[in-house]
């Protein structure tokens, strides 16, 4: 199907959806050449969540989920990936994006610039650049936006923080990428077949693992040099999966185990059973996890960096001779505490620290009274909760620990969080 652009969209619960679909079709310079898969995850009680305008249309398959029959957005991507029908390309969004005038145009002549040059099988993708649809189009940030990595989670997930791409006004051609976007991806349509998502995966750790799946088979990952579309990242006040589904602790529990045995994060071996339960959403045979460790300068096994990559340098990262000893490990956390939890008006400070399961103390590092009211203060715009951040290097720590001080009551309640799971 020539040119023929298979765009795969999961839904769920989303007032967004509608307007994504109608703004993609008037923005397409070839709008009868798009097809789309929608994974349609709605509730009856959603009377804006109404498709009944394009049932009829065949450039439509429709799936109709009822939200309390979703399994999460992997099981509703894999899903979607199965209404592939030989399409050329391929374009992976989330619900709630807006696009530029000609964006098909511009993807497919960016993807052809690649194929000129030797690359076989590129990928497009990325966190693109944002909107608010309460203000729009004025918020619509013009700049393309690249993946950095910012962290591994305490669970062994690569973290990843958008940022603008540099010297972007005078470039003329996609630039390398070491990261994933589920949110937005355009590539060949075989890709649908090649790098299925996991059903069995929940939410955290799809990226990472789409990533290396994808190196490993071949694809080689990259950011589009200029906007081709705004995706609206903080859904602020609408209902998520996890807001309905019961057991998605652990459903993600379930994916930090299925990705440690994909990827080798903390040294996980990945048995022959556990190959088993991952087929067929293992590694591919073009490449190896080494190769794609190389390229991007991370390493799962003990959660290591290379400082080119933490510089935020474009990959691939460069050839070192003591490769084994190039990668440093940062340990980066958000410890999130309810307003609640601290009620007083005179803390001194707060102790904070991570300890190891025998309640070593690995790491510490207070926060002062100047710091405290600063977080207390950013709280009433985020629900009530604190975001504490603390970075180090070193080990994985068990637990982490907050134990405020105050003039009136001196040591007050102490607060602790576990950071990794018990055997």
């Amino acid at each position: 199907m020539k040119d023929k652009i298979f765009i795969q969209i999961a839904s769920y619960r989303d007032p967004e959806l509608i307007p994504t679909i109608k703004d993609c079709i008037d923005k397409a310079k070839y709008p009868n050449n798009l097809r789309f898969g929608i994974a349609w995850q709605h509730s009856e009680d959603d009377e804006w969540d109404i498709l009944d305008e394009f049932q009829s249309d065949d450039r439509f398959i429709i799936i109709d989920i009822d939200y309390k029959e979703s399994e999460g957005v992997c099981w509703a991507r894999n899903a979607i990936q199965h209404l592939y029908n030989d399409e050329k390309y391929t374009l992976q969004l989330d619900s709630h994006h807006r696009f530029v005038k000609n964006w098909d145009e511009e993807l497919i002549s960016m993807m052809e610039t690649l194929q000129s040059k030797g690359i076989k099988k590129p990928l497009l993708t990325g966190y693109i650049p944002s909107f608010n649809p309460k203000n729009d189009p004025e918020e619509r940030v013009q700049e393309p936006w690249m993946m950095n990595f910012d962290r591994f989670t305490p669970e062994g997930v690569v973290f990843f923080l958008p940022a603008t791409i540099p010297n972007w006004e005078n470039l003329n051609e996609p630039v390398p990428a070491r990261f994933y976007s589920a949110h937005f991806t355009f590539t060949l349509g075989q890709f649908c077949e090649e790098v299925k998502h996991d059903p069995n995966m929940y939410f955290h750790g799809e990226e990472i693992s789409i990533a290396v799946r994808a190196f490993t088979h071949g694809y080689d990952l990259f950011h589009p040099h200029k906007v081709i579309a705004w995706h609206e990242y903080t859904r602020k006040g609408r209902t998520k999966h996890w807001d309905d589904s019961k057991n998605w602790v652990e459903k993600n529990n379930n994916t930090y185990a299925r990705l440690k045995a994909l990827l080798g994060t903390d040294g996980t071996v990945c048995t022959n059973c556990m190959k088993k339960k991952l087929h067929p959403y293992g590694l591919g045979e073009e490449r190896t996890l080494l190769d794609y460790e190389k390229y991007v300068g991370i390493r799962f096994k003990d959660r290591g960096v290379q400082e080119y990559t933490t510089l935020h340098k474009l990959p691939p990262n460069p050839h070192v001779e003591d490769y084994e000893n190039s990668f440093h490990t940062i340990f980066r956390h958000c410890i999130d505490i309810h307003l609640d939890s601290v009620p007083e008006d005179d803390y001194e400070f707060w102790a904070v620290v991570f300890e190891d399961k025998n309640g070593n103390e690995i790491y510490r590092k207070d926060a002062s009274s100047s710091e405290i009211v600063s977080l207390k203060k950013s709280s009433e715009s985020n629900n009530k909760w604190i975001n504490l951040w603390r970075e180090y290097n070193g080990p994985l720590p068990y637990q982490w620990v907050v134990w405020p001080y105050s003039k009136s009551k001196e040591w007050c309640n102490k607060l602790t969080g576990k950071l990794v799971t018990d055997e």
